[in-house]
């Protein structure tokens, strides 16, 4: 434990925050602030995205994943532990402050979202009725490094299909024990048979169960928190001022401090975002879109769902119910205070709720990792020796010591970002060459579409998923 613990916090404290947010600084001058400019944009495509899709695809639509659909499969992923867990764990031993940070992370990062989803979609392949891709496709079509996509996907196959699913049921195991008294051991095995069942169906059972369980459990779980903000409205301007003070070091000390604010916030802030993360474009990938910068405006707003409505529930949850300091973490940290506000009605809701967000997330991570795995090497007893092994790790999983898990998965995800972000930085000029042809569609009144003639440069690596249109926007013969 003291090695990981070393090298997670020289990962950390001298590398990831500057790469990240450094690379997010980057894209919101090189964009514009695409993230902040296009919003009301972003609210009507995701609005729109159930009767959209690319015309190259209309003869099928049953068969393909609508915008909306991998929309709901990147936020199963994002909406999990890290929304309950997380800002719980980052608050106890951060302080207040940490929150402000997370916030910083959302709204400044979301310009990294932006630009991987993107990419994603520009070099996405077909996959027989719909589509897939991610970083280590973009990283192999667009910089032609194998060894570099090879290591991409290997580090997401790892992070999210092992430990960020081992992290996701450990907490399921803590919620579940807490609020109903159901030993670990059952819960795993449980949780582990009803994951095998969904992802044997393949990423259209996987994106139909995340479409009906993420929006509603979101919404239950916020209008949670605005009544307990409402009873304590009160202290609402306290509880601001708290988390801007501590921020900066400026109030009383809490946690850690400024620098452990920081570190908690920006960690904990990506763990549940994953902006720039390279995990997310995976299923940005599989939408069937008319323009790649469609699926990158929606996954854009992903970001500030996630971390905007939900995390931010979470912590004035556990700030406005003054708990913070009682020397818990985690799960029961949330658990605990949404007791002393709403009885013992809250430990059932957030055991349910808690189920529910994570197991969401499992499916989505398996995903990704299935993607990759595909890219690595697409064969079926590989595929089905990892179903396996998933299955063996859930259960291991939710008997592990929670310090451990998180640790380790803080490890691989930070070697993750840092593999994409380099690779986004490098192919961003395509993203903003479609951002610009998007932009200058919408002015001249169309509905915006994309063709390989937009990058003719790379019309080897993406004419067979984007292949030209005539003036109708149908595919060409």
């Amino acid at each position: 434990m003291e090695i990981i613990n070393t090298i997670n916090d020289w990962l950390w404290t001298y590398l990831m925050i500057g790469v990240l947010l450094g690379a997010a600084l980057f894209f919101t001058i090189y964009t514009r602030g695409v993230q902040f400019r296009m919003i009301p944009h972003m609210i009507k495509l995701l609005l729109e995205s159930n009767k959209g899709g690319s015309k190259v695809e209309s003869k099928d639509k049953n068969k393909t994943i609508s915008s909306f659909q991998a929309f709901t499969v990147s936020l199963a992923s994002r909406v999990g532990t890290g929304n309950i867990a997380g800002v719980a764990i980052a608050i106890a031993m951060g302080g207040p402050g940490a929150v402000f940070w997370m916030w910083v992370v959302a709204l400044i990062g979301a310009a990294n979202g932006f630009i991987e989803s993107t990419l994603a979609q520009v070099f996405k392949v077909r996959d027989k009725d719909s589509f897939r891709g991610g970083p280590a496709y973009y990283i192999m079509k667009g910089l032609h490094k194998k060894w570099w996509a090879f290591t991409f996907a290997i580090l997401i196959t790892l992070t999210f299909g092992l430990a960020n699913n081992t992290v996701q049921v450990n907490t399921i195991a803590v919620a579940m024990h807490d609020a109903f008294g159901f030993e670990p051991l059952w819960t795993g095995i449980f949780t582990t048979a009803l994951v095998l069942v969904v992802i044997w169906g393949g990423i259209h059972r996987i994106s139909t169960v995340s479409e009906v369980i993420v929006p509603i459990m979101a919404v239950c779980y916020i209008l949670l928190s605005i009544y307990i903000i409402i009873v304590n409205i009160s202290q609402f301007p306290a509880v601001m001022k708290l988390i801007v003070e501590n921020a900066f070091g400026w109030g009383p000390a809490m946690g850690g401090g400024m620098g452990m604010a920081v570190v908690l916030g920006v960690k904990r802030g990506l763990f549940s975002n994953e902006a720039g993360e390279g995990s997310t474009p995976n299923a940005a990938a599989t939408a069937n879109v008319s323009h790649p910068v469609k699926q990158g405006l929606i996954q854009t707003l992903g970001v500030y769902t996630d971390t905007l409505l939900v995390c931010t529930a979470t912590a004035f949850i556990i700030l406005c119910s003054g708990v913070f300091t009682s020397g818990l973490t985690g799960v029961e940290l949330t658990q605990y205070a949404l007791k002393t506000q709403v009885g013992e009605f809250a430990t059932w809701f957030l055991g349910i709720a808690v189920y529910l967000f994570a197991f969401t997330s499992i499916i989505a991570n398996y995903y990704y990792s299935e993607t990759n795995l595909k890219f690595i090497k697409d064969n079926r007893r590989l595929l089905l020796a990892f179903r396996v092994t998933l299955g063996a790790l859930l259960i291991v999983g939710s008997l592990s010591a929670l310090e451990v898990v998180w640790a380790i998965t803080d490890i691989a995800m930070g070697l993750m970002t840092l593999c994409n972000i380099c690779a986004i930085l490098v192919l961003g000029k395509y993203a903003m060459r479609c951002l610009k042809d998007y932009v200058s569609q919408i002015k001249r009144g169309k509905d915006p579409s994309f063709s390989w003639r937009t990058l003719p440069e790379l019309k080897d690596e993406i004419q067979d998923s984007w292949p030209e249109l005539d003036s109708d926007g149908i595919t060409k013969e």
